[in-house]
């Protein structure tokens, strides 16, 4: 018979291994070789040490401390060292947990026939604990890496060069209608690409809803609102554009229209730098240099960069981050809402917090039938604020994996790899809440009517212009002065 103390000898070496494939250097203590134990205990402070300098070096919450090590390590080099690392250390583990069983076998005997059964679990249980920490970072190292060079590793940034050739283009008309002759010969140049904001006191991003639609030719884009921070003080700003603004100015060099202007819609630019490379130059696509030279133009300012989403991504986006809670200040109806899939239905949300997932989320954002395309802007900007809100760390840490798929799926940006670590450390410093939003609509900054005779409004581009420069250098001043409110009190409870 197997007395209690052959059998518990008998389990060391599994208890021994699994001690160091927790910490190495606990089992080969329990194998009778504590100088060796000793030994990898020093190792394992090290690495302790080394991580916590890595991973924990800054910030006073589990947020800041989150975004500060993501700063560090969000980046190809990075995360291929990571991978490195985490293989290395397996290694370390195994073999420490196989010599702790060694040294234990040696010392207190083998596992016993008649323990035998318990070899199999033991087995599963110590390869759980070794490998499946392993397998998860090395899922999130390389959901990471394929997303992030899908996504942003198109772009370069300081001394390199972008290089965009210039073909012929087809006759365009002007805003009247008459064809313009194009000029532009078929030339290619060289443009240094755009910088990482190091030395810019502002970083303006335009983030973009780009509707396919049913029955329309490419992409509009209905919704554009420009985020402007200050990269010092962590001041934010948001200026939403209306989508229907016609004649509006055009950049230096770009254009082959006589007004000197994007005589269509303004959400039409997208599409116009597919049809007429030629007349948006730049260091982007045409559709790209169209949408953020035009809005630059409009506004002011120079477009950093862009970030655009499709209907159907924003509805995926939502729906990984687990949905996004808005407060509803009355009662939303929309009996014929365009569903993203052509369909049409009805839209009815009651007043108050509602809690939305990604389709209602998008169907509160669009519909416009209730009121207008201006009311329609100021939900935009709440839900684009619920879902900053909602995307914190340790929400996007668990879905990261549904969440970065969408992402490489619907979106896509200018924002380089290198610009995103700076990026990521700015994000603390923006108070969300206290943002000053303004939208540039009608009536208040319509000028006059085209004067082709078509229909469309054209916009009073110095009046934007004041108001831009305005919030930006003195943000309380335009808050007192244009009757501007902060996110906090456009999206937030009154009653709260």
């Amino acid at each position: 018979m197997e007395t209690s103390s052959t059998s518990s000898n008998s389990s060391r070496p599994f208890v021994a291994a699994f001690a160091s494939a927790i910490l190495p250097g606990v089992g080969q203590f329990i194998g009778g070789d504590s100088r060796r134990g000793a030994r990898l205990l020093m190792i394992d402070a090290v690495i302790g040490a080394v991580f916590i300098i890595v991973f924990l070096r800054g910030g006073s919450s589990p947020t800041e401390i989150l975004l500060s090590a993501a700063a560090l390590w969000i980046k190809p080099s990075a995360l291929a060292l990571m991978m490195v690392a985490n293989i290395i250390l397996l290694g370390y583990r195994v073999w420490a947990a196989d010599d702790a069983y060694r040294l234990a076998k040696r010392r207190h005997g083998a596992v016993t026939p008649a323990r035998s059964g318990l070899i199999l679990l033991g087995a599963v249980i110590l390869g759980s604990v070794l490998l499946v920490p392993h397998a998860v970072f090395g899922y999130y190292d390389l959901v990471t890496y394929d997303t992030l060079t899908s996504v942003f590793g198109s772009n370069t940034v300081a001394s390199s060069t972008d290089t965009t050739t210039t073909q012929p283009s087809p006759p365009v008309t002007d805003g009247s209608g008459n064809t313009v002759a194009t000029t532009v010969p078929d030339t290619t140049t060289t443009e240094p690409a755009s910088n990482a904001f190091d030395d810019e006191e502002r970083l303006n991003i335009l983030l973009i809803g780009g509707d396919y639609g049913q029955g329309r030719t490419g992409i509009r884009t209905d919704t554009m609102i420009t985020v402007s921070i200050d990269i010092v003080t962590g001041e934010a700003a948001m200026f939403s554009v209306a989508r229907n603004w016609t004649q509006s100015p055009l950049p230096e060099g770009m254009g082959v229209w006589d007004c000197a202007c994007y005589p269509e819609l303004i959400n039409e630019l997208w599409v116009a730098g597919t049809q007429y490379p030629d007349a948006f130059p730049g260091p982007g696509t045409p559709s790209e240099n169209a949408v953020k030279g035009v809005i630059g133009r409009f506004l002011g300012v120079e477009i950093d960069y862009y970030a655009m989403v499709n209907l159907d991504g924003f509805v995926e986006i939502v729906d990984a981050l687990g949905g996004v809670d808005i407060y509803v200040p009355s009662k939303v109806i929309d009996e014929n809402y365009p569903h993203e899939d052509g369909s049409v239905e009805r839209i009815e949300i009651d007043p108050g917090w509602q809690q939305m997932d990604g389709h209602l989320a998008l169907a509160y954002a669009r519909t416009r039938h209730q009121d207008s395309d201006y009311f329609r802007m100021s939900r935009q900007r709440c839900v684009i604020e619920a879902m900053i809100e909602k995307a914190d760390p340790v929400s996007l840490l668990l879905n990261f994996g549904n969440f970065a798929d969408v992402i490489k799926r619907t979106m896509q940006t200018d924002i380089p790899l290198e610009a995103l670590p700076q990026l990521i450390e700015l994000l603390p410093a923006v108070d969300i809440d206290n943002v000053v939003s303004i939208r540039f609509i009608p009536p208040e900054y319509h000028l006059k009517y085209r004067d082709d005779g078509k229909p469309g409004r054209v916009a009073n581009i110095d009046l934007v212009h004041e108001h831009v420069e305005l919030v930006i250098n003195d943000p309380e001043r335009a808050v007192r002065e244009l009757g501007l409110e902060q996110l906090e009190e456009v999206c937030g409870d009154p009653n709260a």
